[in-house]
């Protein structure tokens, strides 16, 4: 037919749009995908910074004081002594320092060791009473609350051969216990800190509450001596 020109695609340029075509045939749709699972990604961010029982970790086969101290019966005899994931959780990132050392007796309610956050102090006071075995803390410090920190592995304190193992024993939460009181420990801090917030600075801090009345993660963490003060009386001792 006069004036008309047949040209096969696969002998000009044809074939290099087809395959242009079916590369954004491939990307568009990963790229879709991509897209959606950005606000997912931060959602689940913004829920890791709440403070809730879903992100504490509490082993049911550990002895847990009202203190926020706790206990494991080792088959020698001995006790494994260290600060539950609540506590750590509350106050962020810290320095543990020993305030007793080897071989010393302590009595239930003794102070082993100290929480140092800049100026802020708070006391981690012996579950039980006993001759202090071994110590983690060789180096004079050891740093918790950072979030990849565990302090029922490597953050343990004191190992100590108890005297009073019976009789002592007999206020600790185990198991399911545990976890219904640490459930009860997080309403209970929550009301604390908004009624402190409010008696030191006259405001609620956007530090204390997430949007919706959640409990952030690390609250105590950038509050004032005095809060923190008042968290040692209210909390563990």
């Amino acid at each position: 037919m006069e004036g008309f020109t047949y040209s096969n695609i696969f002998e000009t340029k044809g074939i290099e749009y087809i395959i242009i075509i079916f590369f954004l045939l491939i990307l568009i749709p990963f790229w879709m995908l991509v897209n959606k699972r950005v606000p997912i990604s931060k959602q689940l961010k913004e829920t890791l910074k709440v403070l809730t029982a879903s992100v504490l970790k509490i082993p049911q086969g550990l002895f847990f004081s009202k203190n926020h101290t706790w206990v494991y019966l080792e088959k020698n005899g001995e006790l494994k002594i260290g600060i539950d994931d609540f506590l750590q959780k509350v106050v962020g990132e810290i320095k543990v320092v020993p305030l007793i050392s080897l071989g010393d007796q302590v009595k239930k309610g003794d102070a082993l060791a100290e929480i140092r956050k800049d100026e802020r102090r708070l006391k981690v006071l012996s579950p039980v009473s006993g001759r202090i075995t071994s110590t983690n803390m060789d180096a004079g410090k050891l740093n918790l609350g950072l979030p990849d920190s565990d302090p029922y592995d490597e953050g343990w304190l004191f190992s100590l051969k108890p005297t009073k193992w019976k009789t002592e024993v007999t206020g600790f939460y185990f198991a399911e216990e545990a976890t219904q009181w640490i459930n009860a420990e997080l309403a209970r801090v929550k009301d604390f800190l908004n009624i402190s917030v409010a008696k030191y600075s006259g405001d609620t801090s956007a530090v204390i509450l997430q949007e919706g009345g959640e409990l952030s993660i690390n609250p105590l963490s950038e509050l004032q001596s005095e809060i923190w003060n008042d968290f040692q009386k209210e909390f563990l001792e």
